[in-house]
């Protein structure tokens, strides 16, 4: 019997679909404006954080539901200080300079703002140049591998243990913010 996991076209397409539903999402939340970029930067406008935490909270919850009715399993990847530190320092310092992240730059480009055009033009460079430096950096970026763990797992615990109280306490900041 075939499931979803064996059909590798649909899931792509299903992929690109969500890609751009969310993309509309992004576009239609106002994160895909500069000046809101620059506003959360500037610790003045905290759309951003509201619409990447609804985010956030939204796929945990959709995801855990769709592993536990079969459609859905996790693959996750082994991480390491040295992966998140470096990874952090260049995504920080290109938000920093650019003021887009990836997924507001595209948005933004699609609906025609020329920076951000220029933008994907220097993280397609930067995709590049780690690509090709990738044999030099993996004994930094591999180092004290966490593995392929998930919380639950760590902690030895369900998912919903971890899901429910995070999602609990993302609710209250979501909350808070909206009073500020």
């Amino acid at each position: 019997m075939k499931t979803i996991h064996d059909k590798r076209g649909a899931q792509l397409l299903l992929g690109l679909l969500m890609g751009i539903a969310f993309g509309f999402l992004l576009h239609r939340g106002g994160v895909t404006k500069y000046e809101v970029l620059i506003g959360q930067l500037l610790l003045e406008d905290f759309t951003v954080v509201k619409v990447m935490l609804t985010a956030v909270m939204v796929g945990m919850v959709g995801v855990q539901v769709l592993r536990d009715l079969g459609l859905a399993t996790l693959h996750p990847k082994s991480g390491s200080p040295g992966a998140t530190i470096t990874g952090g320092l260049i995504f920080g310092v290109a938000f920093g300079l650019l003021g887009y992240c990836p997924g507001t730059a595209l948005g933004a480009a699609a609906q025609g703002t020329l920076d951000a055009f220029v933008g994907l033009t220097g993280m397609l460079l930067g995709i590049g140049l780690f690509a090709l430096l990738y044999t030099r950096l993996a004994p930094i970026l591999s180092k004290r591998s966490f593995g392929e763990i998930t919380l639950p797992e760590l902690l030895r615990t369900s998912p919903w243990a971890v899901i429910i109280p995070f999602v609990t306490l993302l609710a209250g900041l979501l909350y808070w913010l909206e009073t500020l």
